[in-house]
C-alpha cells in the first residue's frame, strides 16, 4: 500500500514568514500552496513553486475562505457560485505562477474551515467541484465523510487524507485548531503507522475511528513541523510511493 507525505506551505505574506518551508520540503512529496485568501502573496506563491521545483515537490493549489485575519480557519456562508468563483480565482492565480516555472498543478486540497465544512455540507463540496472539474487533478480530502461522497460521485479522483499533527473525533472528523501546537514526533509517526496498517486512529476520546491514508498530512505552521516530518518520513519509508 503506497502512501505519499503533503504539506500546506507558502502561507508567510508580505514581510511575515510562517512555517519553514525550505526545512520542510525535502521530507514531503506534495506541496500544497496557499492561494492569496488565508496566506500567501505574489511573491510568496512564486517562491514557494521555485522551491518545490528544485526538489521535485508536485504542487497543488490550497485555497481558501477570504479570510485572512482568521487563517481561514472560521466557517463562513457563502453561496455556491460565489464560492466557487472565489476557489477558480485563487487556483487560477496558482497556475500562472506554474506556468511561469513550467510546472504542472497535481492537485487541489481546500485549506482550513473550506476543509472542515465540505467534510459535512454537501453544498460546500459541491462548490469544491464546481471549480476543481475544470483542473481534471485529484482532490485531497477525508475518508468516510461528505468529500468522499461528493468527489466520487462527481468523478473526481480522491486522496484519502490522514494528520500527523491534529487530533480526531469520536465521528472520524478532523479538530480544526486556530493554531496549531507541537507534537510528540515519535508518537505521531506510530500514529501513521497504525493509520495506514489499520486505517484505524484513536479519537481524542479513546475511540478507534476509521481513517484514509492515501496521503499523510504535516502542517507548515505547527512549531516543530521539521522534527515531525523527518520522523514519520523515516518511519513510513516502507510504505512511501507514487499515488498522485
Amino acid at each position: 500500500m503506497a502512501t505519499i507525505i503533503n504539506c500546506d506551505m507558502g502561507e508567510g505574506f508580505g514581510i511575515y514568514e510562517i512555517g519553514e518551508d525550505e526545512k520542510l520540503m525535502p521530507f514531503i512529496d506534495l506541496a500544497n500552496v496557499a492561494c492569496g485568501f488565508h496566506g500567501s502573496d505574489p511573491n510568496h506563491m512564486r517562491k514557494t513553486v521555485r522551491l518545490a521545483k528544485e526538489h521535485g515537490v508536485r504542487v497543488g493549489a490550497h485555497p481558501s475562505f477570504p479570510d485572512r485575519q482568521g487563517f481561514g480557519r472560521r466557517p463562513m456562508v457563502i453561496e455556491r457560485e460565489e464560492l466557487t468563483n472565489i476557489i477558480v480565482y485563487q487556483i487560477g492565480a496558482l497556475t500562472g505562477f506554474l506556468a511561469a516555472e513550467g510546472v504542472e498543478l497535481n492537485h487541489i486540497k481546500p485549506h482550513g474551515a473550506l476543509y472542515g465544512m465540505a467534510a459535512r455540507d454537501e453544498n460546500v463540496a459541491h462548490a469544491i467541484c464546481d471549480a476543481a472539474k475544470h483542473y481534471e487533478v485529484p482532490l485531497l480530502g477525508m475518508k468516510n465523510t461528505v468529500h468522499e461522497k461528493v468527489y466520487t460521485e462527481r468523478g473526481i479522483s480522491f486522496l484519502a487524507e490522514y494528520y500527523a499533527d491534529l487530533e480526531y473525533n469520536d465521528d472520524g472528523s478532523v479538530i480544526i485548531t486556530r493554531e496549531h501546537e507541537s507534537v510528540d514526533p515519535q508518537n505521531a509517526a506510530m500514529r501513521c503507522l497504525r493509520a495506514i496498517e489499520e486505517g484505524k486512529t484513536e479519537s481524542v476520546n479513546g475511540k478507534d475511528v476509521e481513517v484514509g491514508s492515501d496521503c499523510i498530512c504535516i502542517h507548515s505552521d505547527t512549531p516543530n513541523a521539521v522534527a515531525v516530518a523527518t520522523v514519520v518520513r523515516e518511519a513510513l519509508q516502507p510504505y512511501l510511493g507514487a499515488v498522485a
